[in-house]
């Protein structure tokens, strides 16, 4: 079963996702107080359409998850590099200040996989998400709400 990390208390209040767990281990180890927000369980693929970007959290209400259809188009490399980095200052942030974390080989892994991923071989427009153009290769991919 994979998880759904809401802000506590925002029922049909939109933007309150945190986080996402493929698993009870990787919510096990997420830098949270589980008590101090809502978890909401659903199914494996509901958690596939989120990781690899087909689907947006929108909101919760009670147990009930609304996801949204999302788009992507990244019509050059400039814009994919932006995404790119952003995701890199956020595992570069939770690897410096978690150097004893269970998952930190896994997201230095990826912040490897990020910065030796030569944007001159993506064709263009690219109209997936970076997760996606990842696990179509047949690499590790992982959206940053999974980030710990």
């Amino acid at each position: 079963m994979s998880y759904f990390i809401f802000l506590k208390n925002l029922d049909n209040i939109g933007g309150t996702i945190y986080k996402i767990a493929e698993n009870q281990s990787d919510l096990n180890n997420l830098n949270i107080n589980q008590p101090d927000y809502k978890i909401i369980e659903d199914s494996q693929s509901n958690f596939d359409l989120v990781k690899f970007g087909q689907k947006f959290v929108e909101k919760y209400n009670n147990n009930l998850i609304t996801y949204i259809n999302q788009t992507f188009l990244y019509k050059n490399g400039d814009e994919l590099q932006n995404y790119i980095n952003n995701f890199k200052q956020q595992i570069k942030q939770f690897t410096n200040n978690n150097p004893n974390h269970p998952l930190l080989n896994q997201w230095n892994n990826y912040y490897n996989q990020l910065n030796n991923l030569n944007l001159d071989n993506v064709t263009y427009p690219l109209s997936k998400s970076l997760e996606q153009y990842f696990n179509d290769l047949g690499q590790p991919s992982y959206n940053i709400l999974q980030l710990p």
